[in-house]
């Protein structure tokens, strides 16, 4: 092959090729590292020489581009950049492209004019990328600009190309071959390297090397670069920087360059490099000053212009869905709270005891919240007034069960979520258990799934239409010392509570040593904190009993579950972004200078109790301590749970008054109504 061309030399410019991976590690770098900044980031990509035939400059961004590792395999040679990511369409567009661009071109030709590019030889190629993530329609906006520097002149008007077969021999060839892996086995891949010739023997060397290397001057002066086009009459764009890093420091030392466009590759398991070409033109000449600057490269229709990917059609359904779902969150911290602990959120484990009104909203707001973790225990069963209520049920659910039912929503909602269910009747005080085998071991089953239940997870929501269904997790999470959110709602009130954290300690019960002076009901510490049943004097019973159909049934007013849920789920939130989590401090203040109060938690106050009344819009926020004679959480109950187990809960439901004769509820009752007694005889003594 031997071709003359009266035209300028052809430089193959270089085609990007961008990894779809590379997508995705900006979208996360995004949303968790860049937020708002749209500063220039550090990015790195590579070509090789080693492609099929009839590639042009091939130029690679994989997904690790983002990373600082320069590790790179033989044939890939690295090349350093800048990215700029727009935070819209209209900054994307509003880039200076060409100053830009002729920043990057300084920074070259500064580091051809100070001689570092001579030690770094990848300082010649370096690049800038311009994006723009829409990251609601995964849509990725790009624009690469890979700088080349003009010479001053078109010296490279009369130019031959010519096959490596035309210009060397089989044993030089080898020999060049052998020379550039020695090379590359000591010091790795070079980008550019000089080249001599003795006989037969092929030398090459570093650049950095180039006046001990051609000592002897000459009229003809030949170097090689790695070049990654494949084309016969076209060299690599590469090339164009090395030639103003000759002609600046050696370009009037000689009058022809000789260029070995050196291309390695495998075909049918057999290495070569005869496909690789020869260049002879005369040397380029480049002027004092920084050289004009070109380099952006063209879109699909061969125009300057960015280009577009679309990765909504490629990727995972459900990959897509998680990474959407969690947006809105991680915008969130971008402007409004840096501080936030999403991941803290996101591995809790949270258990529902109960798939109705209250469970239905308090599942969907935990998905809200990017909890991926989410049981239902229900025994229910989706009645036709359900769907209307229930946000998790359709008409057709109907005479499904509710847990089940609830759990197949959630998937079919965001599959992500890891959602699973238990179809469990949570046994009762005043709900007697026979002593028929077969029941009682039932029963006991059925305690000891929901113990294990509440051990796996790490918050429970009560969320149970009875006073006393609660009863039984309050106690075992309690022996857990577990999270526990209570809410409850009325005709047109409700109550959202978080129940006090234990730290029961093995010889004594906290509760009954606290001192109501240095104890305020306005800040009371979490572990101090009462349960749902401290402020009952009762142990609780069979609620329904006796009762008409609107006292069974829970009768309030449609928006209160919603109402009561959301703050529930806030409420949870709050204590776990908490640095004390569940043992913060109970805050009672609802005032509006809490707003610009110092507050431990980046989403505010932390309290013990939401009080909500619907008729008159108003919220009230009480704390109370916890009762020592507590018939749920109280040392001695919680005590003979861990100690003695089932026997003990089988006393609890079978007898009326266990509870209230263990924990001293009766004998308080019995001696309040003897205080009673002799303060009456007191008022008729006076009277008499």
């Amino acid at each position: 092959m031997d071709e003359n061309d009266a035209g300028i030399l052809q430089f193959a410019p270089f085609s990007s090729a961008v990894d779809a991976g590379f997508w995705t590690s900006l979208q996360r770098k995004k949303l968790e590292e860049y937020h708002l900044d749209e500063s220039s980031k550090t990015i790195k990509g590579y070509y090789a020489n080693d492609n099929l035939d009839g590639f042009q400059a091939r130029f690679n961004l994989d997904y690790d581009a983002l990373d600082r590792s320069d590790i790179c395999s033989k044939n890939r040679f690295i090349c350093h950049g800048e990215l700029l990511n727009a935070n819209t369409i209209e900054n994307f567009k509003a880039f200076n492209k060409q100053k830009l661009l002729e920043s990057v071109g300084k920074k070259i030709w500064q580091s051809i004019i100070s001689k570092e590019a001579l030690e770094k030889l990848e300082l010649l190629n370096q690049f800038i990328l311009i994006t723009f993530a829409d990251l609601k329609k995964y849509h990725f906006y790009y624009w690469f600009g890979f700088p080349a520097l003009c010479p001053s002149n078109k010296v490279i008007l009369n130019h031959r190309v010519k096959g490596l077969l035309d210009v060397f021999t089989k044993n030089q060839i080898s020999s060049l071959q052998t020379a550039i892996d020695e090379e590359t086995k000591k010091n790795g891949a070079m980008p550019y390297f000089l080249v001599k010739m003795v006989n037969d023997q092929v030398y090459i060397d570093h650049v950095k090397n180039w006046e001990l290397f051609f000592k002897e001057k000459t009229n003809v002066v030949t170097v090689g670069f790695a070049d990654p086009c494949t084309l016969k009459s076209n060299p690599g764009w590469p090339l164009r920087n090395f030639l103003a890093l000759i002609g600046v420091h050696w370009g009037r030392d000689f009058e022809t360059l000789q260029v070995i466009c050196y291309r390695d590759r495998v075909r049918s398991g057999i290495r070569e490099i005869t496909h690789s070409v020869v260049l002879e033109f005369p040397v380029a000449l480049f002027q004092s000053e920084c050289p004009k600057c070109v380099g952006w490269e063209l879109n699909h229709r061969q125009k300057l212009g960015p280009r577009m990917v679309n990765l909504s059609l490629s990727m995972d359904p459900n990959k897509l869905a998680e990474s959407a779902v969690d947006l809105n969150l991680k915008l969130m911290r971008w402007r409004l709270l840096p501080e936030l602990n999403l991941e803290k959120v996101s591995q809790t484990k949270c258990l529902l005891l109960g798939a109705g009104t209250l469970g239905c909203n308090v599942a969907r707001l935990l998905m809200g919240w990017g909890v991926r973790a989410i049981t239902f225990v229900d025994n229910g069963v989706i009645s036709y007034s359900n769907p209307v209520r229930q946000s998790l049920f359709e008409f057709s659910d109907s005479k499904k069960g509710k847990a089940e039912t609830a759990c197949a929503a959630l998937q079919k909602i965001f599959p992500g979520v890891k959602s699973s269910w238990h179809n469990l009747s949570i046994p009762m005080p005043g709900h007697p258990v026979s002593k028929n085998g077969s029941e009682e071991k039932s029963v006991q089953e059925t305690v000891e799934k929901l113990d294990n239940l509440i051990d796996e997870h790490d918050v429970i929501f009560l969320l149970l239409d009875t006073r006393e269904s609660r009863w039984l997790p309050t106690v075992i999470a309690a022996s857990k010392k577990k999270i526990v959110i209570n809410a409850a709602l009325g005709f047109d009130t409700y109550l959202v509570m978080r129940h006090g954290l234990k730290k029961f300690s093995e010889t004594e019960n906290e509760s009954e040593n606290l001192n109501p002076v240095k104890v305020s009901c306005s800040s009371i510490p979490g572990h101090l904190l009462g349960c749902y049943f401290c402020n009952d004097v009762v142990a609780p019973g069979d609620s329904t009993k006796d009762r008409s159909l609107d006292q069974q049934c829970t009768v309030s007013r449609p928006g209160m579950s919603y109402i009561a849920s959301a703050i529930a789920v806030e409420l949870l939130v709050s204590i776990l972004q908490h640095p004390s989590g569940g043992y913060a401090t109970a805050d009672t203040s609802a005032a509006e200078q809490h707003l610009t109060a110092d507050l431990s938690s980046s989403l505010g106050l932390v309290p013990h109790q939401i009080r909500g009344f619907l008729s008159r819009f108003h919220q009230v926020l009480p704390a109370s301590l916890a009762f020592d004679k507590c018939t749920a959480c109280s040392f001695v109950v919680v005590n003979k749970y861990v100690d003695e187990g089932f026997p003990f809960l089988l006393r609890a439901f079978n007898i009326p008054k266990y509870l209230e004769d263990l924990t001293g509820l009766t004998k308080l009752i019995e001696d309040t109504k003897l205080l009673e007694v002799w303060e009456l005889s007191e008022e008729e003594d006076e009277s008499d």
